[in-house]
């Protein structure tokens, strides 16, 4: 589970404007945060199928927002997939 600091920390470094938190730089960012955190857990418990569910469901929302902003804007796409480290 992501908490509150941590969450406010990927806000300031990936928010594009002032008060900034529902771009989807900042969601992408907030969602690849919460899949590592649950793939550290999957390694630690394999067997935890509910959890690896969820996490499903983040990774195809989270390819959703990326497919969004890849319409909208391709250079605000490539700089948040270098800047996170999502491969495509």
């Amino acid at each position: 589970m992501i908490t509150k600091d941590q969450k406010t920390s990927v806000i300031e470094a990936n928010k594009t404007h002032e008060n900034d938190t529902g771009s989807p730089e900042v969601q992408i960012a907030i969602l690849t945060e919460r899949i590592r955190q649950l793939t550290e857990h999957l390694k630690v418990h394999p067997n935890d199928k509910h959890s690896r569910l969820g996490m499903y469901k983040m990774v195809g929302k989270r390819r959703r927002l990326l497919d969004y902003l890849m319409k909208k804007d391709i250079e605000r796409y490539r700089a948040i997939i270098a800047k996170l480290g999502i491969r495509k």
